[in-house]
């Protein structure tokens, strides 16, 4: 298994919300499926990283920035962000893997 370590300073970090959206179902076209639809459904769909640490920079960032986070995917802030808590969500990852399960 490989990892990769990112460095963020421990001084300044600050703490933020990560939504990981994935695809919503573990097929590409359940509707092709046997069964139920939802029965494809990816329960991992949706990963929160609840206390996520971010450069003390991007705690500013404002609704309709976007930033990429090395190795991880493109984030924009959400709505839900307040001035106590800021909150990214991944809008496109870096790898596909539907191309990998083919």
């Amino acid at each position: 298994m490989k990892g990769t370590i990112h460095w963020v300073d421990a001084k300044t970090a600050k703490d933020a919300e990560v939504r990981l959206y994935d695809r919503l179902f573990t097929v590409e076209n359940p509707m092709t499926e046997e069964g139920d639809f939802k029965d494809y459904i990816n329960k991992d769909s949706l990963i929160v990283i609840e206390n996520a640490k971010i450069e003390k920079g991007l705690q500013n960032a404002s609704l309709g920035d976007h930033f990429q986070f090395l190795r991880k995917g493109f984030f924009a802030v959400d709505p839900d962000s307040t001035e106590e808590k800021i909150v990214f969500n991944r809008t496109v990852g870096l790898r596909d893997s539907w191309a990998k399960q083919k």
